[in-house]
């Protein structure tokens, strides 16, 4: 089976139904999405496919094929990050980083159909994603700043 990751095609040898999860992590060696709860839920797992943000945990990867597939790794570089990666980072926006992954790239799929949330929407956007550090509002700060929205410290 063939996957466009990243921007490149990856010939895979995994049976239709495995998770696209599995085949990025073990086979492809892309950790940014996280396995959390294996159900869809937590959000930790969240790719990009065809820009729409998805839980690669609970898709076959017979689903993927001839779609664009996006991780936290084709984003930017360690060098080079994406925008929304840098607001991340300005806001500090992370405790234990484990749901930072799912944060980022529905952030980076909300952008994309909607440049210009307001906080409602973020955290519309954002609710079915799990943080259980409680890095909220420095998350939803660095939400607005990619954005570009003015960023104010609430008490």
């Amino acid at each position: 089976m063939r996957l466009n990751v990243n921007g490149r095609i990856h010939q895979v040898s995994a049976s239709p139904d495995t998770p696209l999860l599995y085949v990025l992590r073990n086979d492809l060696a892309l950790n940014g999405p996280k396995y959390g709860c294996g159900l869809g839920e937590c959000g930790t797992c969240t790719v990009l496919i065809d820009g729409v943000a998805a839980r690669s945990c609970v898709i076959p990867i017979e689903g993927c094929t001839g779609r664009e597939i996006v991780t936290l790794e084709g984003l930017g570089s360690r060098d080079a990050p994406d925008p929304v990666q840098e607001a991340f980072i300005t806001e500090q926006a992370a405790q234990c980083g484990y749901c930072l992954n799912g944060m980022i790239m529905t952030t980076k799929a909300l952008l994309t159909r909607n440049p210009h949330p307001t906080e409602r929407e973020v955290m519309e956007a954002l609710r079915y994603n799990l943080c259980r550090c409680g890095a909220h509002i420095e998350i939803i700060r660095a939400v607005m700043r990619a954005a570009g929205a003015a960023v104010e410290a609430r008490d």
